[in-house]
């Protein structure tokens, strides 16, 4: 699946591990850890619904406020909102991250 970042400190969370923007500099190395998982699990994806076979991202497409947005688990706290569009065909191969949330916060 073609992954973007919709804003550097994603995509430097993503590469090195860390990043200097507050939201997302105070994460555990942990939790940074399984976002680059994650992130790879996307990127090895060839198309949306092979996120269906694992599990553990518990793999959702959002109603009401959040509607549009794809969301899989990093952990049992923190999960990963994007959003998904097909390529020509109609098959979803496109992956624009946009935030790492913390659930019912």
């Amino acid at each position: 699946m073609n992954v973007e970042f919709e804003n550097s400190s994603l995509a430097e969370l993503y590469e090195f591990g860390a990043t200097k923007d507050h939201r997302y500099n105070r994460l555990s190395k942990d939790i940074v850890k399984r976002y680059v998982k994650v992130v790879n699990f996307l990127r090895a994806a060839r198309r949306i619904e092979d996120l269906f076979l694992i599990k553990s991202l518990h793999y959702e497409k959002k109603k009401g406020d959040l509607n549009g947005v794809d969301v899989v688990w990093i952990n049992d706290q923190y999960r990963l909102l994007f959003r998904s569009s097909p390529d020509e065909a109609g098959i979803i191969v496109n992956a624009l991250i946009f935030e790492i949330s913390k659930h019912y916060e």
